[in-house]
């Protein structure tokens, strides 16, 4: 009886040293953060605790397309790296991106691009900068965006959109502040339709002008009256 009671207490105390150091190994698994100098990686996701996207950080062979609810469509024409941000649906909704390169004339290509989207639609904030040989712009733009969701036309084969504009709302683009590719800087507020309707602006020789225009572009007015300054530029 004494050697079996001892071998019971031996075998009590070896089980609760094990529940102690699995709890602890438990606990310092939870807590633990791992911390790296240095890292290479192709694509960082960050997701809640649930799975859901909220930022992708990338290099352009593993960027992804259009992300919405979860859902990866294809994108038309992005080739890039950067960052994509998401919302608490996992819908993109804003985005970071960069590049450039010498082209094999010797001529320069470069753009940077930050923008924020509506919800479940395109871009309403933007500001980019892009440099393509000896043409060099930059600026800053408010976009008015349509009501319907972005999913109608990322469902639409590129060769009918077209078609599907003549029924659809366009995105129309009411704030431009910035640096043309003329040299020239300006701010020019349009209407609804896209319009340009008054423009700030100062010609690459320095010479200022405010322009009033018609929804048809004619000038109607301008300060001051005997500026030859040439009309927007966006």
């Amino acid at each position: 009886m004494e050697k079996e009671l001892r071998i019971w207490k031996a075998y009590a105390v070896v089980t609760t040293l094990v529940a102690m150091v699995l709890i602890g190994s438990a606990f310092a698994l939870n807590t633990q953060r791992t911390k790296f100098h240095e890292i290479d990686v192709q694509r960082i996701n960050v997701v809640e605790p649930d799975g859901t996207l909220r930022m992708v950080i990338s290099d352009k062979a593993r960027f992804p397309g259009i992300i919405v609810k979860g859902k990866n469509y294809a994108h038309p024409d992005r080739s890039t790296a950067g960052m994509l941000f998401y919302n608490d649906e996992g819908t993109e909704n804003g985005g970071l991106i960069f590049g450039g390169k010498k082209n094999k004339d010797g001529s320069v290509s470069s753009y940077g691009h930050l923008s924020f989207d509506r919800y479940e639609q395109d871009q309403v904030f933007t500001i980019d900068a892009e440099e393509q040989g000896k043409m060099k712009h930059s600026g800053l733009s408010i976009v008015d965006d349509p009501n319907w969701p972005i999913t109608d036309l990322l469902t639409v084969p590129r060769s009918d959109w077209k078609k599907f504009f003549e029924t659809h709302a366009q995105p129309h683009q009411r704030i431009y502040l910035g640096r043309n590719s003329d040299g020239s800087a300006s701010l020019t507020l349009k209407d609804k339709q896209g319009h340009s309707r008054i423009v700030i602006k100062v010609d690459p020789n320095g010479s200022p002008v405010i322009q009033f225009l018609d929804a048809a572009g004619k000038v109607i007015s301008q300060l001051p009256a005997e500026s030859k300054a040439r009309g927007a530029e966006e």
